[in-house]
Order: C-alpha cells, then structure tokens, then sequence
C-alpha cells in the first residue's frame, strides 16, 4: 500500500520530538479488495493484546508492528507475531511507509497524540476509547480526521452489534413502550484499592519513562504497581467515567438520543474516593445529572461492593453495567449484548440478545480498504461526544466542593418518570456511602455546583465557568504537546 507513503518524518524532528506535516500530499486511494492491510499496534498491555488477536484474525490483516514503551511488552508480543517489527518510540514506528494503520491501546493520556501523529503520518487510526483525556485534545483529532481525510474509529465496539438497532427500532419507530421520559446509567462493578507507598514506586527497568509519560506531567508515584493502575489518577487515567462510563453512556447516546444531542447543555456531578485511603485521586463513587434538553439522564457509579464485606455490587432495578430508559408504558434495561423490555408492572414484553460487538475490528478495515468513512459504527466525531459527557461529568467532580443541602435544587425532572429516577438515585448513593460510613456532607465528598455547558463551543458558560473552562485543556510536556489544528 504505497501509497499511504506521503508524510515524511524528518530525522532533525525526529530528535526534537516534533514532527513535520506536509499537508498537501495527495488523497488516499481505495486499496484492492485482496491487498494486504499492515497494521500496528500502540501499546501492547492487556487491551492492547485484544487488539493483537482481534485484527489478526481478520483475512487480509498483517500485524506489521509493535509499540509500547516497556520493551518487556513488545518482546512478549513479538513471541507471538515474530515478524512484526518491535518499537519503543512511536515515532520511528510511523516513519515506516509500508504501515497503513494504526490501533491505540495506550493509556488514556497518550491517545490523541497518538492518533493526530498517525494521520499526519498518513496512517489511518483505530484508538480506543475514551477518545480524549480532555475536551480540548479531542476536538483536535476530529480536526485532524478532517484535515488529512483520514478514517478514525473508536473503540467502542458495542456499536457494532445489531442489538443497537433493534433497541432502536424497539424504542423509536414502534414505540412499544411509549414516550421516554428519563433514563438511568450505570456502571456497578467492585475494583479495589491501588495501594499507597511511602516511599516512591521504582519505574521497571524495561521502560523508557520519558515515552510512558509522553504528554503527561513528569510525578512521582505512590500506587503499588506501574501498570493499569494509571486509570486512577487523573495525570494519566479519567477514572472510571472514562475506562467503563463512556461505554454506557455511548449506549445510550446511540440507542436513546440516535447521537441528536452531542453533549449536555448542564452538568452536576458529585462523589469522592473513599474508604480505601490509597494513592489514586479518581472518584470510586460517582454521579452526574446531564441536562439534554429533553429527557433528563443520570449516571452511578461505584467501585465499592454494595455493602461492605460483601461481594455483590450495586444495581438499580437489576441494572449493574448497562441503562435503564424509563418510558411512560414501561422501561427498558440495556446492557451489552443484550436487553429487555417491560411493562409498567413489571412484566417482561420482549428480550434482544446479540453479540458485544465483534465486528467492531473488521469495520474498521473494511472503511480503510475503501477510504471511507461513511460506513463506520463509531467515527471520530461519534467517538469525541460521547468521551466528552464522561470528560464533563469529570470536571464536574474536579470542582466540587463540600455538599450544601440546596446542592441538588436546579436539577429539572419534567416529569414522573425523571422524578423517580432521581429520587431513587439520590437516595442509593446516600445510602451507599451511609453503609461504608460517610454522609454526603463529609469533606472527602465532592458536590458541584450546576454548571452550564455550550455544546457548539465546548466551553462552560456563567457562573462557575472560569474553574471549569481550565480543565478543558491540560498542560503538556515540551515534545509531547498536543498540537491545534485548525
């Protein structure tokens, strides 16, 4: 496929850490039905090994290259794909013109540099979500998506089961269960605590810490292992908003708004991490109100077993990962690969049952074949609005301060349904805590304020907006600084 050979990386960039976009190169071409796509992979840890399985699997597929900053992870990978190339620096790896596309499976902080490097590489990208580990950063990628014509896919795969549509067809055309009046997501899922060193943990000898931080401010760390525990920290990681909410909250973008509503207009958000007196900084109880305009949606997270000692976590009316979409003649609770329908006693009407969304890789090469893309599940744009209600919903966490009893005063419930949703919300997460011991109005709680949210700007409005509007934008290492693109 040489004709992907059409941004060149020069050798003094190379060693500035910057690179050189030569914009005017000429379009893409639609590839030969039989002609092989070379893909490599960023970051080869657990997610990036799904990868590495998925796109191999696929006919046509070549896993060209490897990438990950810890040597000990490509060389593992390289035991499986012997002739694949193995790299610790990303941007040796795009300079090589027989790569036609890339899939990212860093950490979150890595993602849209990587992808906006790719295309102005000329590779076509495949990142995983969440898209972005800031607002900011992410309209970027769209704007280099535009920019270099390229075709980008998120990860979130579950796009790409059929069930989405019939939930759809279920909810929209046939209207079996009447107006939606609000909807309930959650994510319930017991992790536990990363731990807390009193002494600083040693970086393995296997990685090249300049390049695992790239973007990320240079911090010492205090969590007991190097890898994945970067989620809960808000230098590298977007919590569990961003690792498992921007599934469910894609879910319901897609199955209950049809992507028509992009962001929230208002956002309250609420939680804090607690019990576990560890090193992360992420909530591991969490929750939002988003304003859309229409049917008022809320999310529930939590970390923490419902009760302590015990093994079962939360769930609202049976949901643990998943929604729940209240409507005026019954509700219908999704969940990956699967859903059901019920009526307002109670009594189940219809069950949809399909895959997670396994097809998800092979979209993606079909849209690179044909340099299309039209076609994709879950493109750039798609990918960015959905990451950007978890990125709210974070800051929202970020400048809480200590709960008030009017805290909750201007969140609207037009109607029944969106009244009992909150209601009963409000009062699981204030029982939650209770039976861990903490009452809302304890100082390791966080409560914002209402803030106002432009969906066309991205940028927060009136009162509270200059403290939220700063953590839209992250500051960025020198060489490793997300460019603007216009």
């Amino acid at each position: 496929m040489s004709q992907f050979n059409r941004r060149q990386f020069l050798q003094s960039s190379l060693a500035a850490g910057a690179f050189v976009s030569l914009s005017s190169a000429s379009p893409a071409k639609a590839m030969a039905a039989n002609e092989e796509v070379n893909i490599a992979v960023i970051g080869c840890g657990g997610r990036g090994g799904e990868h590495l399985g998925q796109f191999s699997s696929l006919s046509g597929v070549n896993i060209a290259g490897l990438v990950d900053p810890d040597e000990s992870r490509t060389g593992s990978a390289q035991r499986k794909f012997p002739k694949a190339k193995r790299y610790t620096d990303i941007r040796k790896m795009l300079e090589d013109p027989a790569i036609d596309a890339v899939t990212i499976a860093s950490c979150n902080h890595w993602h849209c540099l990587a992808a906006i490097w790719a295309m102005e590489a000329g590779k076509d990208v495949y990142v995983e979500k969440p898209l972005s580990h800031s607002q900011w950063e992410g309209r970027q990628v769209v704007n280099a998506a535009r920019k270099y014509d390229k075709v980008v896919q998120i990860g979130t795969q579950q796009r790409s089961s059929p069930i989405q549509d019939e939930a759809k067809k279920l909810l929209h055309e046939e209207k079996a269960l009447g107006k939606i009046l609000s909807v309930q997501v959650c994510r319930y899922g017991i992790r536990g605590s990363i731990g807390k060193r009193s002494t600083p943990l040693e970086v393995p000898s296997s990685v090249d810490y300049d390049l695992w931080l790239g973007p990320a401010a240079d911090q010492v760390l205090y969590r007991d292992k190097f890898h994945y525990d970067w989620h809960w920290d808000w230098n590298t990681g977007s919590g569990e908003m961003g690792n498992w909410g921007v599934h469910v909250l894609d879910d319901v973008r897609n199955v209950v708004f049809r992507d028509s509503v992009k962001l929230p207009t208002r956002i309250l958000a609420g939680g804090g991490r607690v019990v576990w007196n560890d090193a992360g900084d992420t909530p591991n109880v969490h929750f939002a109100y988003f304003d859309t305009g229409e049917i008022p949606t809320f999310i529930g997270l939590s970390n923490l077993p419902a009760v302590p000692g015990e093994r079962k976590s939360l769930n609202y009316r049976g949901v643990t990962s998943g929604y729940l979409v209240q409507c005026e003649g019954g509700y219908y609770s999704g969940r990956r690969g699967g859903g059901d329908a019920y009526d307002n006693q109670g009594k189940k009407m219809r069950s949809l049952k399909g895959s997670s969304g396994t097809s998800h890789a092979q979209n993606f090469i079909d849209a690179v074949r044909a340099q299309d893309n039209s076609n994709l599940k879950a493109e750039v744009a798609v990918g960015h609005d959905s990451t950007g209600w978890c990125n709210l919903a974070n800051i929202g966490f970020q400048v809480g301060g200590q709960y008030k009893p009017d805290a909750f005063e201007e969140i609207v419930t037009p109607n029944e349904g969106a009244k009992r949703i909150w209601s009963d919300l409000q009062a699981q997460m204030e029982s939650h805590l209770a039976a861990h011991g903490y009452k809302l109005s304890d100082s390791e709680i966080r409560v914002s304020p209402m803030l106002n949210h432009d969906p066309e700007t991205e940028r927060f409005t009136g009162p509270h907006a200059e403290g939220a509007n700063a953590l839209l934008k992250r500051e960025y290492r020198k060489g490793y600084e997300v460019p603007e693109i216009a």
